[in-house]
């Protein structure tokens, strides 16, 4: 988790410099690493991997951070398994998303890194390629990326569960962000930036993000869906992760809307602590090394299954793709996660949790440490190691 007190939500702000500050205390670009094209590794699963976006207009609600706005627009990304042998891989960001994204996170300054440098970033996912799956046979993951960061930094871990046979939903909640381009062109940047000094901030940004999930699984999955493959999503098969403060939307997502079984919080800070009442649904905490009590305060709260992961060497990006691909930029972030090994562990205990609880599938890895993955402590309050 980033090191954020629950008593100041103005510290979400933290991470949208989060990149810039663990950038200039790793110093320079790593003097060894030769800025490449960047990459994400191959999902593990057996399914080839399909993408496609949708552009979904909430009539019923104004946008929360631009009053002037009398609808909530959403762009979703959709990851799913396809049976296409060929086809264009998709785009991760436009070249201006990465000009936006860089500058925002202050990587610009550092020598090499070209604007469009994470635009050139090589995906799995073949664009708008026909989604395969019997009727109502396939899991929905929905998944909420951190504050000022797209729904593209998730990507590699959306590819991955497709290519397991999961649905997987990544939504930009406009505004929050420094870059979410519309079909028709118009750029939406981060106007919600200009009220982090809010005290209740943080706490505003966990309850419009549920009702945004809320929206979403409803055009997904209603008797008219949004999306060709709607027919595909078993809609009683539903869980939700996010990073940062998008996995600290995931709790008061899961208490608004029964549909959510199952929930991940990668590295966020529970600004909207959860209700006395506790939540009996399966979750886990996953993150790096902290001194943030918001875990330790609401650990208690979550009475259903449960597991509180710690991951050595890791920062706030490491639960993204930014970790690995800015080491294929050549920039050193000081992460102790070398090469793809980030995104490897998120992709695997992710997998092994929604197999676990959509699919009702063992998961020894879920019991105990792993010799594997060395790097993943099993923590809960008062664990001295973690």
């Amino acid at each position: 988790m980033a090191h954020d007190n629950p008593r100041r939500p103005v510290l979400v702000a933290a991470v949208a410099g989060l990149l810039a500050l663990t950038a200039s205390l790793a110093g320079t670009p790593a003097a060894a690493a030769a800025p490449g094209t960047p990459y994400l590794p191959k999902p593990a699963g057996p399914h080839r991997v399909g993408t496609t976006s949708l552009h979904l207009t909430d009539a019923a609600r104004p946008d929360p951070w631009v009053p002037a706005a009398r609808t909530r627009e959403l762009m979703v990304s959709l990851w799913y398994p396809t049976g296409a042998q060929a086809g264009r891989r998709a785009p991760y960001v436009t070249p201006k998303e990465s000009e936006l994204l860089l500058k925002g996170s202050g990587i610009k300054e550092l020598e090499d890194v070209p604007p469009d440098g994470l635009s050139r970033t090589r995906t799995n996912a073949l664009e708008d390629a026909e989604p395969s799956g019997r009727r109502r046979s396939l899991p929905l993951v929905v998944l909420s990326p951190g504050f000022t960061w797209p729904r593209s930094s998730l990507t590699g871990l959306a590819e991955d569960l497709a290519s397991r046979g999961y649905v997987v939903a990544g939504i930009d909640h406009t505004y929050e962000n420094f870059a979410t381009t519309f079909p028709d062109g118009r750029i939406a940047t981060c106007a919600a930036c200009a009220n982090v000094n809010d005290d209740d901030f943080g706490q505003r940004v966990i309850r419009s993000r549920a009702i945004d999930t809320r929206f979403v699984l409803d055009r997904l999955t209603g008797p008219q869906p949004a999306w060709k493959g709607g027919a595909l999503i078993d809609p009683a098969r539903i869980a939700m992760a996010g990073q940062s403060i998008g996995g600290a939307a995931v709790p008061e997502t899961m208490l608004q809307d029964a549909r959510v079984r199952a929930g991940i919080n990668m590295d966020g800070s529970l600004f909207l602590p959860i209700a006395d009442g506790g939540l009996a649904r399966p979750f886990m905490l996953m993150g790096a090394p902290s001194n943030d009590g918001t875990w330790q305060r609401d650990w208690e709260r979550l009475t259903g299954w449960k597991r509180w992961l710690v991951v050595k060497g890791a920062l706030h990006p490491s639960f993204t793709d930014y970790d690995m691909l800015l080491q294929q930029l050549g920039v050193d972030l000081g992460s102790g996660l070398k090469g793809t090994r980030s995104l490897d562990l998120t992709r695997r205990y992710v997998a092994a949790f929604f197999d676990l609880h959509l699919r009702g599938r063992p998961q020894p890895l879920l019991n105990k440490p792993s010799k594997r993955y060395p790097e993943v402590l099993f923590c809960a309050p008062p664990a001295k190691n973690c």
